[in-house]
């Protein structure tokens, strides 16, 4: 009973600590309502700034893939209860991220700033539109599975977990990685862009492109045909607006 009950425990604290990350990751980039945004912190020469924001964004990039992959997991596992796998990998990448905030350089040079408010007002509602696409897309897969609530939940009631099948909810029939959209349109979509903002931006998208890549990569070997017919039909990132409307209606 008290490995049950530690085990729920820990789940709750590792999901605690991924809302914790995603808030004030929110206002990190948009220099709102936290301490320290993107542009804040101690300045110095740039060529150390890049290189330790660099360093930092390559400490979440190694460990979040790493740890995705299931050659790592059935490591992982031998030492760590698959009940709650999925929680330390949630908590470790939100340590990651939160390293990553802390110690991040600020780059203050101005690359683009607009003045016109109707579009400052335009951009933050773009911005504030891919957040909620990034959170409505981890509801419509599972969010509780997603984040290990539901592994640790089973594991309470003594009841064997299954992982959800494959399947292709309304905003997975429209693009593959809606989440991965989500992403990209809330680091790039502002009013005010930095030099370190665009650091953020440019190796965040990046690490993305290349991190999809290798998650499909373990979908077709795990999934075969089916999502081979998947990646045929829907696009990954931008949606085929006759296509998706087609999908959407099915």
């Amino acid at each position: 009973m008290l490995r049950r009950i530690l085990a729920v425990g820990y789940g709750v604290l590792a999901y605690a600590a991924f809302l914790a990350a995603i808030v004030y990751t929110i206002g990190f980039l948009a220099n709102f309502a936290v301490p320290k945004g993107v542009d804040d912190g101690v300045t110095g020469a740039v060529w150390l700034a890049v290189a330790i924001d660099a360093g930092l964004l390559g400490v979440f990039a190694v460990q979040h893939s790493v740890m995705a992959r299931p050659w790592f997991k059935r490591w992982w596992t031998r030492f760590v209860p698959a009940a709650v796998e999925r929680s330390t990998f949630v908590l470790l990448s939100s340590l990651a991220v939160g390293l990553l905030l802390w110690q991040w350089r600020p780059l203050t040079a101005q690359v683009w700033s607009v003045e016109a408010m109707w579009l400052r007002v335009l951009l933050w509602t773009v911005c504030g539109l891919g957040w909620a696409l990034l959170v409505l897309s981890t509801f419509v897969i599972g969010h509780f599975d997603l984040f290990g609530l539901r592994q640790v939940l089973a594991r309470a009631r003594d009841t064997a977990y299954a992982e959800p099948g494959f399947r292709q909810p309304l905003l997975y029939r429209i693009v593959r990685h809606p989440i991965m959209v989500g992403f990209i349109v809330a680091f790039w979509a502002t009013p005010d862009m930095t030099a370190g903002h665009l650091l953020f931006a440019a190796a965040g998208t990046g690490y993305i492109l290349i991190g999809v890549r290798f998650e499909e990569h373990d979908l077709r070997k795990s999934l075969g045909e089916p999502y081979e017919r998947y990646a045929r039909q829907v696009p990954g990132f931008i949606p085929r607006v006759r296509a998706a409307a087609e999908r959407a209606e099915v």
